[in-house]
């Protein structure tokens, strides 16, 4: 007998894409899509220009570009999720289908994201206490605890936008319209999470780790897509990047980037390679433990 293909239920998201699937269309919605952050950031940066003294406009400037201050990281976290409604915006006009459909059956996506978002938020938790414990590093205090209370609400929300926006646009939309284009799933999972690896390769920020980071987020990207097509939702992906960004920004974060939200900051930044190359190995294995938590969330 043979057995059941475990992405069946991919299939309430491909039949959708097929509507419209030309490659032209979808080579048009990522460009329109990566262009919302850039007019986002540029407008908010033009009109702060405009308004503010100098130097008050400098500080700004680089609160935004770095994420020191919490304004300067919700900033960038709203930005990024542009281009998720860029995305949907492209699916409604370039391909003719609901954008709501870039999320499968919507009830069943809120399930298994609530679902999944439990699993690996304690996982998370169990494995950031096994890190401390095992672990020499002396974290820094980031905002204070009241201060990081009040902006906690603010933060979740920008965190499921950004999350959600890369979500939409990486699993959402391009991994249905690449499958509605070729059954083959080295076309439908590895393109997108290529070029989701592809926009996190930052040598200015992370130097001779740029490469090695990358291929975290192409992984990444795999595990997210994997996830997908086995939950024929954005659910479990979205649950699973939530919690992880919730923990790298929002938790614990690297010294200097993208610290503005964080509670605690690590001794180091992203400058200091060693110290990240010494660390990698253990998100590796983090991110496979959330895939597996999650799958056994969802049941497949």
């Amino acid at each position: 007998m043979a057995r059941p293909d475990p992405y069946d239920a991919f299939e309430a998201m491909i039949a959708p894409a097929r509507h419209r699937p030309e490659i032209w269309r979808v080579v048009l919605g990522v460009m329109l899509a990566f262009s919302a952050t850039f007019f986002v950031v540029s407008g908010v940066l033009e009109f702060a220009r405009l308004v503010m003294a100098p130097g008050d406009f400098m500080r700004f400037a680089t609160a935004v570009q770095t994420g020191s201050t919490p304004f300067g990281v919700l900033m960038i976290l709203v930005a990024t999720g542009a281009i998720g409604l860029c995305a949907m915006i492209a699916v409604r006009l370039l391909h003719d289908r609901p954008p709501e459909t870039v999320f499968g059956p919507v009830p069943r996506a809120i399930a298994q994201f609530f679902g999944v978002l439990w699993a690996v938020a304690l996982l998370y938790m169990a494995l950031s206490v096994l890190f401390y414990l095992t672990d020499d590093t002396a974290l820094t205090p980031g905002l204070p605890v009241g201060q990081w209370v009040a902006y906690l609400p603010l933060t979740i929300l920008a965190l499921l936008i950004q999350t959600g926006g890369e979500e939409v646009l990486f699993r959402g939309y391009l991994q249905p319209q690449f499958a509605a284009l070729s059954r083959n799933r080295l076309v439908w999972m590895v393109l997108p999470s290529a070029l989701f690896g592809a926009v996190h390769y930052a040598p200015a920020i992370y130097g001779t780790n740029a490469p090695v980071i990358a291929l975290w987020a192409f992984v990444f990207g795999l595990v997210t897509a994997d996830l997908t097509a086995r939950a024929g939702t954005l659910g479990p992906a979205m649950a699973l990047h939530l919690a992880n960004n919730f923990f790298a920004i929002a938790l614990t974060s690297l010294a200097g980037d993208l610290s503005g939200l964080a509670l605690f900051t690590l001794p180091y930044g992203p400058e200091d390679e060693a110290a990240i190359r010494a660390v990698l190995p253990l998100d590796f294995i983090g991110m496979l433990l959330c895939w597996l938590a999650a799958r056994i969330a969802i049941r497949a």
